[in-house]
């Protein structure tokens, strides 16, 4: 193997000095985490060993666009998922920012270069048998009955974790049985509740009449879910109440409140097949974010597909 040109070696001390400097100002100037400092670090050296293989004489001020994107295939190709070249690309931009700002680099590189899409992970949701294993009634205190109530309208309006938070009795009519709920971009719609989450309303509210101060929301008004100290409940607690529930239950993998949420839009589409409705009980801006829950009910429609599909009738017949 042949020695390093002078030239080579002076560009790769040169840059690795730049990037010194550059973590040194995030660590000390900007103050981010080391966390972060560690994972810029990373991907810089990884383009750094990107850049001597490319091009050994090659400085970071005479980086061009090319071997920006040479860099982003080089890591695709090794198997790096959009979302860590992404991060990667986010810090060789605050480099070259960094460098226009000590040394005078006229343009950033690695602006305007984009990252492969990730693949879009599918929510994880239960089966209508294990929603009501789940969901089964448990005793009558505080805390189950409280619990009862929660994630029983989570499942049944399909709820976000952060709606069901800011939800107060006011925003419940059990009498027309809908829940109005305050979404993302304080974006209001209001949402049928199903008998099941209106019988644990029914059964929950006296409880937390009890423990509700005279005056402050007892019976009208105050937030729905509390705990035992009358506080608006917080969002960990939901969290770690429902998968201590999973736990208790034996259901297979963690559950969390945004598994039951999905679980509402999976069993919904499935029999309805009305995707526009699913998008507006979910508050989804765009009709694409719903669209994931298609894929999760693949083996319905095969099903429908060889009831329903001349073709596959005829395959079937011909098959016999």
């Amino acid at each position: 193997m042949s020695e390093p040109t002078p030239d080579a070696t002076q560009a790769a001390a040169s840059n690795r000095d730049q990037v010194a400097s550059f973590l040194e100002h995030l660590q000390h100037e900007r103050q981010l985490s080391p966390h972060t400092v560690a994972a810029y670090r990373r991907d810089l050296l990884r383009f750094l060993e990107h850049l001597a293989v490319r091009d050994p004489r090659r400085t970071l001020l005479a980086v061009d666009v090319h071997d920006v994107r040479g860099f982003v295939a080089a890591e695709h190709r090794r198997g790096l998922d959009g979302r860590s070249i992404r991060r990667a690309l986010s810090a060789q931009r605050a480099l070259f920012d960094f460098l226009a700002r000590s040394e005078g680099l006229k343009r950033n590189p690695a602006h305007g270069v984009p990252a492969p899409k990730s693949a879009r992970r599918l929510p994880r949701t239960l089966d209508a048998d294990q929603v009501s294993h789940l969901l089964a009634t448990a005793s009558d205190d505080f805390l189950a009955r409280r619990d009862q109530a929660c994630f029983e309208l989570i499942y049944s309006s399909g709820l976000r974790l952060a709606e069901v938070v800011a939800l107060d009795v006011a925003d419940v009519d059990l009498a027309d049985a809908l829940v109005t709920v305050t979404g993302k971009g304080r974006k209001t719609r209001m949402v049928p509740v199903g008998g099941p989450a209106r019988d644990a309303i029914r059964a929950w509210l006296p409880r937390r009449a009890e423990i509700m101060p005279p005056g402050n929301g007892a019976h009208s008004g105050g937030p729905l879910f509390v705990s035992r100290k009358g506080r608006r409940l917080g969002p960990r607690t939901i969290q770690q109440r429902l998968h201590q529930r999973g736990l208790e239950r034996r259901v297979d993998g963690r559950v969390h409140p945004h598994a039951l949420r999905h679980s509402f839009a999976s069993h919904l589409l499935e029999s309805s097949g009305d995707l526009r409705a699913v998008q507006e009980l979910l508050g989804h801006a765009d009709i694409s974010t719903t669209q994931i829950y298609t894929h999760l009910d693949f083996g319905h429609l095969a099903e429908v597909y060889d009831r329903s599909h001349p073709r596959a009738r005829r395959r079937d017949t011909e098959e016999e």
